[in-house]
This record gives structure tokens, C-alpha cells and sequence, in this order.
């Protein structure tokens, strides 16, 4: 049997880094975001969100999510997620001057919208773009993103995600990622903005969601659906975004 420490070392930085998440300048940004997504929701707006690859994951979980906000509505081209293969040709996209301006096409994304952005390196073209398209449409840009990280690369071709959006949310952690070392010639291992980032979208949720109490507005949130006396509640919010959210 190993020692774990490994496993130790790896739960240890991600216990660090959710502590750094809890820092001035990233509850500041939190609280912002989290107005900002409460008043449209209580505008009767959705709230739209977009990540490519790994950091769709994270937006994935967002929506129909037990204990989430209902009125997400994720973008997600099916060219820029992990099902795609080669998988590699999602890297490559993803750095793609102009496939944004194709993805939102068809997303009725306009004035007074938000969108929440998700990219770790914040470096490359689809993400920035989708950026100020939005803008340029006179929605507002919530971005989460590793400042660390994107400030030691450059953008590729395009200005980074942390230096264009409305609102950003630090994403703690190191430049590439991963966080445990192993040696002399070996990359290091363990990403931690999946967990680290999962994290903090799920307390922006909560914190809307708490907002919204505040203001004497019943959130729209979804209880779990393998909960026994779930579905009457569920029912009510799935009939009032029917025609809104394109998962439904």
C-alpha cells in the first residue's frame, strides 16, 4: 500500500487555493457578479454561459443542476467539447480567430444580457472574442479566469480574458495548472481548476441565490430530482424557462 502522498499534496494545494478564493479581491468580484445575475434574473432574463473543452465542464455543471439556478443557459458547441475527436482538434479551435462570431450566431445574447465566460489561461481567441461580441451587443461579461496564470502568457493574437471583461473572478492557481511536482523532466500533475473552479461557481449560485432572498424574490433554483417530493417544484420553474432554455 503507498503512503498517499501524492493524493496528501494534491487535496492539500486545493485546500490552499479554495482558501485563496475567499480573498478581498475575489469576494469583491463574487458579490458584484452576484447582483448582477440576481437583477437579471429578476429582469425575467437567462443567464448565459459559455466555456470550451475542460472548462465546459465546469458550465456544464451549472445547469439542471440539483441545487442550482434554473435559468442558465449554457453555450456549448459541440466542436469545442471533449467528445470530439481527435480531441486535440478542440485546442485548435479553441485558438481560432472568428469561430466565435459563428458560435453566437444563434444566440439571442443582446443588451442588458450577461454572460458568464469560463477560461483558465484566458489567453486564447474563441473565449476573449465571445467576450466583446457580447459587449458589443450591450450584454455584460462575468469571466472566471486564473489571473496568475493568463499573466504569464500572452494572448494569442488577442487581447487576454482578464483585461477585456466586465466583471472578473480570480480562478486561483498556478501557471499551467497542474500543481504537484514530481521530479526532473516529468511535467507536474493534478489541475486544480476543475475543483477549485467548480467551487467557486457553485458559492457565486448561492450567493445569488441569497441576494435574491434578500430582495423578497423566491430564487429559481432546482431541488434534486431523486428527491421523493422534488418534482412539483421542479415542475413550476421547467414550465416558467420552457421556452427560454434550450435544454428543456
Amino acid at each position: 500500500m503507498t503512503s498517499l502522498d501524492g493524493y496528501k499534496r494534491y487535496l492539500a494545494v486545493v485546500q490552499s487555493q479554495l482558501v485563496d478564493a475567499l480573498a478581498d479581491h475575489v469576494s469583491v468580484a463574487v458579490v458584484t457578479a452576484a447582483h448582477l445575475i440576481a437583477d437579471r434574473i429578476q429582469d425575467d432574463r437567462v443567464i448565459y454561459a459559455f466555456g470550451a473543452s475542460h472548462a465546459g465542464l465546469l458550465v456544464q455543471d451549472q445547469f439542471y443542476r440539483a441545487g442550482g439556478l434554473v435559468p442558465i443557459q449554457p453555450i456549448l458547441p459541440s466542436s469545442l467539447m471533449l467528445n470530439v475527436t481527435p480531441i486535440t482538434a478542440t485546442s485548435t479551435l479553441e485558438q481560432t480567430r472568428g469561430i466565435a462570431q459563428e458560435i453566437l450566431a444563434d444566440v439571442p445574447i443582446g443588451k442588458g444580457d450577461l454572460l458568464l465566460i469560463v477560461s483558465v489561461s484566458g489567453r486564447n481567441a474563441v473565449p476573449v472574442e465571445m467576450c466583446t461580441l457580447a459587449q458589443q451587443r450591450g450584454a455584460t461579461v462575468v469571466a472566471l479566469t486564473n489571473i496568475t496564470y493568463s499573466s504569464s502568457v500572452k494572448g494569442r493574437g488577442v487581447p487576454r480574458l482578464f483585461e477585456v471583461a466586465d466583471v472578473v473572478i480570480d480562478l486561483p492557481g498556478m501557471a499551467g495548472d497542474a500543481v504537484v511536482a514530481l521530479g526532473e523532466g516529468v511535467p507536474p500533475v493534478g489541475p486544480t481548476s476543475s475543483a477549485v473552479g467548480a467551487a467557486i461557481l457553485h458559492g457565486l449560485m448561492v450567493e445569488t441565490a441569497t441576494v435574491l432572498i434578500e430582495r423578497g424574490t423566491i430564487p429559481p433554483v432546482f431541488a434534486s430530482a431523486n428527491l421523493d417530493d422534488s418534482a412539483a417544484w421542479n415542475d413550476r420553474w421547467i414550465e416558467t424557462y420552457r421556452e427560454r432554455l434550450n435544454y428543456l
